[in-house]
C-alpha cells in the first residue's frame, strides 16, 4: 500500500515508461484498405475520407511499393466498377479492377500480403450486398456468387479472402470452393462480427456502395447485441475462418476483448472509415493532436486483443512509428 508501493515509479522517465509498456504496435499489424479504379494515372483523393485516394492501377502499385517500405506489409483492396448490374458481374470475373490490381501487386510486389475484400455492393445497381429477390437479399443464392467472386481473386493472386457480406454459411461455402479450386492454402479473414453501424457512411461514398433502398439490418447485426455477435464468431470458425474479424473496432472493443479471450484464432479488427473521418474532421479544426489520437486509438484496439488492424491511418502511423521509434 501507498507510501510503500509508489505506482508512479514506472512512469518517471520516457526510457522507464518504454521498459515496461505493455502494448506495442509495428507496421506489420496494419492492413491497408485501399480503392481501386479502372483508368491509368489516376490518384483522386476522396472528399470523405481526407488522405486517401481512388487509384488505377498503377499508382496502386506505387502506393504499395511505398507501405511495404514502411513496413506496412498487407493490403485489402476494394474495387469501383466501370460496370454495374443486379448480380455485380464485374466481380466475378477475372478482368475484373480488383482482379486487375492483384495481378499487378503479385508481379510487382510478390510478397505482399494482398487481401480481397468479398461483397457485392461495390458491384451492384442497387447497393445491396448480394442477390435480390424483390426486396429481400436471397442468401443462398448470393453465397454461389461469393464464391464464386472468391475462386476469382485466388486464382488473380489474393494471399487472402475477406467475405464481409454477412451471409450465413459463406465461410463454409467458400472454403470448400476454394480448396476444391486448388487453392486450400489461401486462408479466410472472416468478418464475422459486422454490425450494422453508422460509421460507414464515409466508405459508402468512396466505394458508391450505399443502398438504393432501405438498408443492411436484415443481415449486418444489431449493434445491441453483444452474445450473438460471439455466436456469429463461433459459427465462422466451425465453417473454417483462419481469422476473425470485428467491425468496426473502437465501438465495439467489447466484443474484440471477449472473443481475444475465447478463441485461440488470431483476431483483426475493422478501425474503418467514420473513426478515421472523425479523427481527421477533429484535427482539420485544431481540436485535437491528431497523431496521439491517432496512435491512441490504434493502441485501444490491440490492447483489446486485435492482433491485426485494418485502418485508413497505416501509412501515417507507420510513419511516426518510424520517427518515433
Amino acid at each position: 500500500m501507498y507510501p510503500e508501493v509508489r505506482l508512479r515509479r514506472l512512469r518517471s522517465s520516457a526510457n522507464m515508461r518504454d521498459l515496461v509498456r505493455e502494448t506495442r504496435l509495428h507496421p506489420s499489424d496494419f492492413i491497408h484498405p485501399l480503392f481501386v479504379v479502372h483508368g491509368e494515372g489516376i490518384r483522386k483523393e476522396i472528399s470523405s475520407l481526407p488522405g486517401q485516394y481512388h487509384l488505377s492501377v498503377d499508382e496502386l502499385v506505387k502506393e504499395c511499393r511505398e507501405l511495404y517500405d514502411l513496413g506496412v506489409k498487407s493490403v485489402m483492396l476494394f474495387g469501383i466498377p466501370a460496370h454495374k448490374d443486379a448480380t455485380g458481374s464485374e466481380a466475378l470475373h477475372d478482368t475484373g479492377i480488383v482482379q486487375q490490381g492483384l495481378r499487378a501487386l503479385t508481379e510487382a510486389l510478390p510478397d505482399m500480403i494482398t487481401v480481397a475484400d468479398i461483397c457485392m455492393c461495390e458491384y451492384t445497381d442497387h447497393g445491396h450486398c448480394g442477390i435480390l429477390h424483390g426486396h429481400e437479399v436471397d442468401n443462398d443464392e448470393t453465397v454461389k456468387y461469393l464464391v464464386q467472386q472468391s475462386v476469382s481473386m485466388a486464382r488473380c493472386g489474393a494471399k487472402m479472402i475477406a467475405p464481409s457480406d454477412m451471409m450465413d454459411g459463406r465461410i463454409a461455402a467458400i472454403r470448400k470452393g476454394l480448396d476444391e479450386a486448388g487453392f486450400s492454402h489461401i486462408p479466410i479473414m472472416s468478418y464475422a462480427s459486422k454490425f450494422s453501424s453508422a460509421f460507414y457512411g464515409p466508405f459508402r461514398i468512396a466505394a458508391d456502395s450505399a443502398p438504393s433502398f432501405g438498408d443492411r439490418r436484415g443481415y449486418q447485426m444489431d449493434p445491441a447485441n453483444g452474445r450473438e455477435a460471439l455466436r456469429e464468431i463461433e459459427q465462422d470458425i466451425l465453417e473454417g475462418a483462419d481469422i476473425i474479424m470485428v467491425k468496426p473496432a473502437l465501438a465495439y472493443l467489447d466484443i474484440l476483448h471477449e472473443a481475444s479471450q475465447r478463441y485461440d484464432l488470431p483476431m483483426a479488427a475493422y478501425h474503418v472509415s467514420g473513426e478515421y473521418a472523425m479523427i481527421k474532421a477533429a484535427a482539420e479544426k485544431g481540436w485535437i493532436d491528431h497523431d496521439r489520437v491517432m496512435m491512441e486509438s490504434l493502441l485501444s484496439i490491440r490492447r483489446a486483443g486485435a492482433k491485426i488492424i485494418l485502418t485508413y491511418f497505416a501509412k501515417e502511423a507507420a510513419q511516426y512509428l518510424r520517427n518515433n521509434p
